[in-house]
């Protein structure tokens, strides 16, 4: 029986063999993840070339966008996510982030914001692979087979089944096929992809956008610029979510802000242009939001003489999305593992492998993501179904966001003297510029997501606007159901998982006076 089930009598002290356990466990793999490893995870966890298309259809404006939401939001997000995870280097994520500045019932909404923002997105990145599989073989039969709903199915379930083999094997397999994956399937294709298009302008290629200052910023009095600007906030969520693996890390303190750097700074250039490599060979007419990157291959490979090369390239990408796939199964599932544990989820929730992977909260994920997929696939408008949910995943995420950056600012005051080896440059008022840009971001985002975009045909506005606000509403309110459910029992005492800075004061306090037990105390709002 493991030993996470063994209940010590009241008054009696943990056996030693016990806490080393639960220590073990509660570490899996420590040491075992390398700063150009977690550079990649994070580079995959944000980039997806399959976004791509979309912003090329504005051409070198896109450009703008990218660099407005990187300065806005990406840089907030990565000093934000390196002074949190290095403050607050304990299990837990963000969910310890804003559960130390706010209270554990909000740090609990933060991580199940990120957990189901993932499941919901699933079927969503894995349609695309299923559309890149498709051109891995016969050109001809190629988009009759990705209009395959059948076939579809099979992909994205497979996939996603795999990518979950792989993370409950253990902490070094899965940062293993994630840092190899993404350079084989995201990397590689996107250099190749922006070499390509360099050396077709070079010869003298005309572009089929126009390349200009005055194409470069965008009309911003016009509305649907600023929905986009706002939407595109989100094609660099992620960089936080390997917070959760800070104890995998060697030297955490000094590579994990490093590792984030790196990947921030390469995040900005696959996608910018990767962007412009699609705009400058496919007119903007013409531009498929599922086959234009494929597309852009195809052109540029022809033009060098290489065209036999394209199905490899589809292949590629298709291991890029198996990698992104597996940081998302394992990043989320990891961090909620610990919140479990701590008593905020049953103990039938708390089972690990052998590895020390959170077997059964992946393969609860797993079976929600199965049940999402097939209808997904099944529905009769694929292309409304696709953009609803990629909105509310959106919209959930953002919820999270919006969280983590009020917490950074909190914290600075109410735990001033808090070692931090990273902080966020400017002292308080950098905290707050910084930490404000990226509130302020989110919070535009948030609202400007209920808005129905205007190149994507979703029927009735109001129809889907309904649908979204109450989807949002009911995703939103699921999480303090569950924190009003809890049970004292639900708490794992073999594991020594680290109170909040307010739980020991008020621990304290307790033991002091009467000494009764009692659940956990809320922090005060």
């Amino acid at each position: 029986m493991r030993e996470s089930r063994r209940r010590p009598r009241p008054g009696t002290p943990r056996r030693r063999k016990a806490t080393h356990v639960s220590e073990e466990r509660r570490t899996p793999g420590a040491g075992t993840i390398t700063v150009a490893a977690l550079a990649v995870m994070n580079i995959v966890a944000v980039v997806s070339l399959r976004g791509l298309p979309a912003e090329a259809e504005y051409g070198l404006a896109s450009t703008f966008y990218y660099l407005f939401a990187a300065l806005f939001f990406l840089a907030p997000v990565g000093l934000v996510a390196a002074e949190l995870a290095t403050g607050w280097p304990e299990e837990g994520g963000m969910f310890r982030w804003v559960g130390e500045a706010f209270g554990s019932r909000w740090g609990f909404l933060a991580i199940f914001m990120v957990f189901i923002e993932g499941c919901i997105w699933f079927p969503t990145i894995l349609t695309f692979a299923a559309v890149t599989l498709a051109y891995t073989g016969d050109a001809a039969s190629a988009p009759r087979l990705s209009g395959d709903k059948v076939f579809v199915l099979a992909v994205v379930l497979a996939v996603f089944w795999l990518a979950t083999l792989i993370a409950l094997r253990d902490v070094k397999s899965f940062s293993q096929v994630a840092k190899w994956g993404g350079i084989v399937g995201t990397l590689v294709p996107a250099a190749i992809l922006i070499g390509l298009a360099a050396a077709y302008l070079a010869a003298g290629n005309p572009s089929q956008v126009e390349l200009s200052w005055g194409a470069f910023v965008p009309d911003l009095s016009k509305v649907s610029n600023i929905v986009l600007a706002a939407s595109i906030f989100l094609f660099y969520a992620g960089m936080e979510m390997n917070a959760v693996h800070v104890r995998s890390i060697k030297n955490p303190i000094r590579n994990y802000p490093i590792a984030i750097l790196v990947a921030a700074l390469g995040a900005v250039v696959v996608l910018v242009l990767g962007t412009l490599a699609i705009a400058v060979v496919i007119p903007t007419g013409q531009i498929d939001l599922t086959q234009s990157l494929l597309t852009a291959y195809h052109l540029l490979l022809s033009w060098a003489g290489v065209g036999w090369a394209a199905p490899y390239l589809a292949a590629m990408l298709a291991v890029g999305v198996l990698a992104g796939i597996v940081t998302w199964v394992a990043g989320p599932a990891t961090g909620l593992l610990s919140v479990a544990r701590a008593g905020y989820l049953p103990r039938w929730l708390h089972r690990t492998n052998r590895a020390g992977m959170p077997s059964r909260i992946l393969l609860v994920q797993a079976a929600v993501v199965t049940v999402l997929s097939v209808l997904f696939v099944v529905l009769p408008s694929v292309q409304a179904a696709y953009q609803l949910l990629s909105q509310l995943t959106v919209i959930l995420y953002l919820v999270a966001y919006v969280l983590m950056f009020a917490a950074v600012i909190a914290l600075r005051y109410s735990q001033p003297a808090r070692p931090r080896r990273y902080h966020v440059p400017g002292g308080i008022v950098g905290v707050w510029v910084i930490g404000g840009c990226g509130l302020l971001a989110a919070a535009l985002a948030l609202v400007v997501s209920f808005v129905p975009p205007a190149q994507v045909e979703v029927g009735s506005p109001t129809t889907y606007v309904g649908l979204l606000v109450g989807l949002s509403v009911v995703f939103v309110a699921l999480p303090f159901w569950a924190y009003a459910a809890r049970r004292a029992s639900w708490r794992d005492e073999t594991l020594d998982f680290a109170p909040f800075t307010w739980q020991v004061g008020a621990q304290e306090s307790e033991i002091r006076g009467a000494g009764a037990q009692a659940a956990p105390p809320e922090a005060p709002a």
